[in-house]
């Protein structure tokens, strides 16, 4: 056991600078990274898309200066976390380095991407592993104090991502299939829960305060996104994510029905659960992302332990195949070369030929991750050069405006050290910083649509003239204009400030 314990540890630290040693330096943060950057900056207890705990590290990472390091450095550290927390379950249930090393497998290649995005998927999976985690304690040990063990990792969980609620869910009815349902009737189960209302509280009434914007975003997605994903696709890419390591949540649950895989057949049950609710509700395929680890631990210990006496070069020819396999698609898992190379791969090794359907059902030659991950800087610094044309007495009295957060987040992210000013938009969570009084003289737009004549924002302006644009075909916001509204009517301030009262007052309760 010491030896795994070593190796556990060893694992740990690979899984943590795994991502840094394979993406490509050409890369910038992905353009939800600028948004969910922005909102440390605004440290609250709510966002008009996410839960608060995204923003407590991203208020770190601008403490430690902001650099790409200190961006990826979260995921990748909680990647190594969840990690371990799947490698204390091997080791409880009596497994070794080898089951310790086919466990490794699934963090080293289809959650790779997942642990160096600054995105609430992270601390989402780990948040779920978490709760099965002293979930499964508690089952084994029935010792109380994993039971509020249990509520604290419930109430970070929801504080990460929203959808948490429906894994917390699932585990809760899955109980009630099993002997186990007599946790009922424990009462510390409930005040297990009262800790986790007391620790999301806050959140909840910031939404209240707020008129639930979590639900605007969800219908806004169901409607932009959500829709357009079958129960079909959903369903083929829990295979898809799987593909390399599919032995190992097939073994699980085949572990389930042994005597010893009695306490771990909630897990199947509430996957089963989890798994039909998001496919009938048209889910991503990666919004269950959180359910596997557990899966995939328990499959690697029930492996090592079937093949312990006989037929012993199965899990090491199934850990061959899936590093070879590994290597084979690494470029889709991360982006390990410039763009056009990447492209240029994935036609000569047949992985894509026809390319890559992006959320506007179009295909395209990159992944929409990739693509969504660099043009950001090369536009901040024309949008720059567009600003110092301002003469420098008329830079007070303009404004820089982006419909999109995207563009917004990396002009506030990249913009300072060229001598900008702060990007507004009314998109997303950057509408609640959004000024209420302005003095506007001329305005920057940066934008794929321009306004037409008749806007009543800009047709106050005397002139417009486009002083750049983006030109990157692989990027996905390539063509991306930068134009320059000069010499504004005084009466624009009166109309943005009520324009953006008007917005705001949507999400704001009378007599706040």
């Amino acid at each position: 056991m010491p030896n795994a314990k070593k190796v556990l540890y060893l694992l740990t630290v690979l899984k943590i600078i795994l991502p840094f040693l394979l993406q490509h330096s050409y890369y910038q943060p992905h353009r939800d990274e600028f948004l969910y950057l922005a909102e440390g900056q605004h440290l609250s207890w709510g966002y008009m898309e996410v839960p608060p705990l995204l923003s407590f590290f991203a208020w770190l990472t601008h403490c430690f200066g902001g650099s790409l390091f200190w961006i990826k450095i979260w995921p990748a550290l909680f990647g190594g976390l969840t990690f371990f927390l799947a490698g204390r379950i091997v080791l409880m249930l009596g497994g070794r380095s080898l089951a310790l090393f086919l466990t490794f497998l699934p963090f080293a290649t289809q959650f790779l991407r997942l642990n160096f995005l600054f995105q609430p998927g992270f601390l989402e999976v780990f948040c779920w592993t978490l709760c099965a985690f002293t979930l499964l304690n508690y089952i084994l040990s029935e010792r109380n104090s994993w039971l509020y063990f249990f509520g604290i990792s419930a109430a970070l969980a929801i504080l990460s991502k929203y959808t948490s609620i429906f894994y917390l869910a699932s585990l809760l009815i899955a109980l009630l299939f099993t002997p186990y349902r007599k946790i009922f009737l424990n009462r510390h189960l409930y005040f297990a829960g009262l800790l986790a209302l007391v620790i999301i509280a806050p959140n909840i009434y910031w939404q209240y305060m707020h008129r639930f914007p979590v639900f605007t975003h969800m219908k806004e997605l169901q409607e932009t996104q959500l829709q357009f994903v079958s129960r079909k696709e959903f369903l083929l890419g829990q295979l898809k994510n799987n593909t390399l390591v599919i032995y190992l949540p097939l073994a699980a649950f085949l572990f389930m029905f042994t005597v010893k895989g009695k306490p771990f057949r909630i897990f199947g049950i509430a996957y089963v659960l989890l798994i039909s609710y998001m496919a009938w509700m048209h889910a991503k395929a990666y919004y269950v992302l959180g359910v596997y680890p557990i899966l995939h631990a328990i499959g690697a210990y029930y492996i090592e332990t079937l093949t312990a006496r006989r037929l012993r070069a199965i899990p090491y020819v199934l850990a061959g195949l899936t590093c070879a396999l590994a290597i084979y698609v690494l470029p889709l898992i991360m982006p390990v070369m410039k763009p056009e190379q990447l492209a240029g791969y994935y036609k000569r090794s047949g992985l894509q030929k026809n390319g890559f359907k992006w959320e506007d059902l179009k295909q395209h030659p990159l992944p929409q991750d990739f693509a969504d991950m660099f043009g950001w800087k090369e536009t901040v610094l024309k949008t720059a050069a567009a600003y110092k044309t301002i003469p420098p007495a008329d830079r007070p009295y303009t404004v820089i405006y982006c419909p999109s957060y995207a563009f917004a987040g990396a002009l506030n992210f990249y913009g300072p050290a060229l001598g900008l000013p702060k990007a507004l938009s009314t998109n997303a969570s950057f509408l609640f910083w959004m000024p209420d009084r302005y003095n506007v003289k001329h305005l920057l737009l940066v934008a794929h649509n321009i306004p037409d004549e008749n806007d009543p924002v800009f047709r106050q302006f005397s002139t417009g003239t486009m002083m750049d644009s983006l030109n990157n075909p692989l990027a996905r916001e390539n063509g991306i204009r930068i134009m320059l509204y000069e010499d504004a009517d005084p009466r624009i301030n009166h109309i943005i400030e009520t324009t953006v009262a008007k917005e705001k007052a949507k999400f704001t309760r009378t007599g706040r």
